[in-house]
């Protein structure tokens, strides 16, 4: 999707249309860009700036919160004419997925009409797209990125390898910009010198991944197009207005993540064994800890337990944290209480009609309506960026 955020905004308000938008949080807070329409772009905001920064780039620019329930039932609009073309679809965020539409296997039009029809149905809905098709992932993601806005680029195939050789290594899926930093140190600057590097070499710049990234530097690029594949991971992170000092302002921060992650958890009916905490000091370094449960669970308490167990490992009081960040990975059936005098598995009704009733009451009227009492009154923070520019929450990798 094109500036999708931006976008459904200006949808939604015909008269911000032709103007700068900035979707993100507060710039005379620490509040950051989700994500800008091309107008914004054009004076160098990019999403995961500074709101500040991007509020003196662009001084009038129209500032919007997100609103992720919006940008979702547009998200499954946008779907919805995918799957009428093809049920292999994988979304791998809000806002971005592979479609397979190989001709002969999965469909007898040609991928270019496809595209066409896919396009201009998604412009009825009031937003726009740009597509690149290709013979697998790699090419087709660099290709789509390739005419922004409302483009179509097609790389043919056995044109794959000498359509990636010239451009940038910063293009290529996965390299960030340490990983590219560092190509570039050594004289790779593109992806046609990572083709030509050899594994031991590859694996000496960066790391286990280096053969794999030479394959699709090359062209080659053996993932299928998986329907919905499951998360491996759920986690749930905010960073705050202000950098927190206190265990009592941490803890609770963490209590608060740790209860969206469980309710998000019952809702898929999984349980995981694995509990990650991530914290981002005032400095912006940034610690990830984990631990692993002898049994899976979805229970909040439990999630809470752990994590401020993990806390004590990474965070002395009195140090600035910026962000935190609570997890849980490692899915099973969904856990069952064990009793505590025979150890026989037996399921908990009231814990579990509590935990449900919590949910339903969440659904239907925000985070916010309800809270324990531990959980802070101060503002905790800043939403998630586009996936398009930003892993979301929920993470399946």
């Amino acid at each position: 999707m094109d500036a999708f955020f931006a976008a459904v905004e200006q949808l939604d308000h015909p008269e911000w249309r032709g103007r700068p938008v900035i979707v993100g949080g507060d710039p005379a807070r620490r509040g950051v860009v989700s994500a800008a329409s091309y107008e914004a772009r054009r004076f160098g905001v990019r999403s995961a700036m500074p709101a500040a920064r991007a509020a003196a780039l662009c001084p009038d620019a129209v500032w919007a919160r997100p609103r992720a329930e919006r940008y979702g039932d547009v998200s499954h609009a946008v779907r919805d004419i995918f799957r009428s073309v093809t049920p292999h679809v994988q979304p791998t965020s809000i806002d971005e997925a592979y479609l397979d539409v190989t001709p002969g296997a999965h469909s007898g039009e040609h991928p270019l009409s496809i595209a066409s029809r896919i396009r201009d149905e998604v412009d009825r809905l009031g937003v726009s797209c740009s597509i690149g098709i290709a013979t697998n992932k790699t090419v087709a993601k660099i290709a789509s990125d390739r005419d922004k806005p409302h483009g179509i680029t097609m790389v043919l195939p056995g044109e794959e390898a000498s359509f990636l050789s010239p451009l940038p290594v910063r293009l290529m899926p996965g390299i960030g910009s340490i990983t590219a930093g560092r190509l570039e140190r050594l004289g790779i600057t593109t992806l046609g010198d990572v083709a030509v590097l050899d594994e031991t070499t590859a694996r000496e710049v960066v790391g286990s991944w280096g053969p794999e990234l030479v394959d699709r530097a090359r062209g080659v690029d053996l993932r299928p197009v998986r329907d919905n594949p499951p998360a491996k991971s759920v986690s749930n992170e905010r960073t705050f207005a202000e950098d927190f000092h206190t265990a009592a302002d941490i803890r609770s921060a963490i209590t608060a993540l740790a209860g969206k992650v469980a309710g998000r958890l019952r809702s898929k009916h999984l349980s995981g064994r694995t509990v990650t905490l991530k914290v981002r000091y005032g400095d912006f370094s940034t610690r990830t800890v984990r631990r692993t449960l002898p049994a899976p669970t979805d229970a909040r308490d439990r999630i809470v337990e752990t994590t401020l167990d993990l806390l004590d490992e990474v965070w002395s009081p009195g140090v600035g944290v910026r962000l935190i960040g609570v997890g849980l990975s490692g899915f099973e059936e969904r856990a069952i209480q064990m009793d505590l005098l025979d150890e026989a598995p037996v399921p908990d009704p009231v814990l579990d009609r509590l935990a449900e009733s919590i949910d339903e009451v969440h659904r239907r009227f925000g985070s916010t309506s309800l809270r324990h009492g531990a959980h802070p009154a101060r503002d905790t923070g800043t939403p998630p960026q586009s996936p398009g520019d930003r892993e979301g929450d929920e993470r399946s990798s």
